[in-house]
C-alpha cells in the first residue's frame, strides 16, 4: 500500500496482487477472469456447476426476512457499492438482458482517501480486502447478501418479483 499526498488531500493506493485474488475465488468455489486496470480491479465471477442462484436477495422484502437476519454483506441497490467496503457489485447479464441467476462481477477500488476505515474504524490495507473478498464471496454462496433498494443490481435469490405495489 501506498500513501499518495496530493495537496490537503491523501489518498490510500492498495497494490492488490492479481494471483492471489484469483486464489481467493478459487478457494471460495467461483470461475473467474480478472480485469487488473490502473484504478480499480474486476473480477467476473461465475459459480456454473451451483444448481441454485447465487444468494443475493432483496433485503426490504418481507419474504426474505430470514436471508436478511443471516446476511452479513448489504449492496446499495442503486450504485452497487457494498456498503462499508471498497467493493462493488453487479449483475453479469444474458444477451436478453436477463441477470444471470450463477454469475456477478465484483469490483475492488484500488485508490481510497486517506480517511477510508472499515467497519470499526479498522484501517485498509491489502490482508483485509482479501479477508473482506474472501468472505463476501462466501456469503454469496452460503449466508447471503442483501441488496437495499434501487434498480441497478438485481436479487437473485429468494422472493425477487414484487407480488403487487409496494407501500
Amino acid at each position: 500500500m501506498q500513501v499518495l499526498d496530493a495537496g490537503p488531500h491523501k489518498f490510500l493506493l492498495l497494490e492488490l496482487d492479481p494471483e492471489f485474488i484469483g486464489n481467493i475465488a478459487k478457494q471460495a468455489g467461483f470461475q473467474f477472469k480478472i480485469d487488473d486496470q490502473r484504478r480499480v480491479m474486476s473480477l467476473d465471477l461465475a459459480a456454473s456447476d451451483r444448481q441454485a442462484p447465487l444468494l443475493l436477495f432483496d433485503a426490504a422484502d418481507p419474504g426474505n426476512l430470514g436471508w436478511f437476519s443471516r446476511c452479513q454483506f448489504y449492496v446499495d441497490g442503486k450504485s452497487g457499492s457494498v456498503l462499508q467496503t471498497p467493493l462493488s457489485l453487479a449483475n453479469q447479464r444474458d444477451k436478453a438482458g436477463r441477470a444471470l441467476p450463477h454469475a456477478v462481477r465484483v469490483q475492488i477500488a484500488k485508490e481510497l482517501p486517506g480517511t477510508f476505515r472499515m467497519p470499526g474504524r479498522q484501517p485498509v490495507n491489502e490482508q483485509v480486502i482479501y479477508a473482506v473478498l474472501f468472505n463476501l464471496l462466501n456469503a454469496l454462496l452460503n449466508t447471503g447478501v442483501g441488496v437495499c433498494g434501487g434498480p441497478a443490481v438485481k436479487p437473485l435469490a429468494g422472493r425477487t418479483e414484487s407480488v403487487g405495489p409496494k407501500n
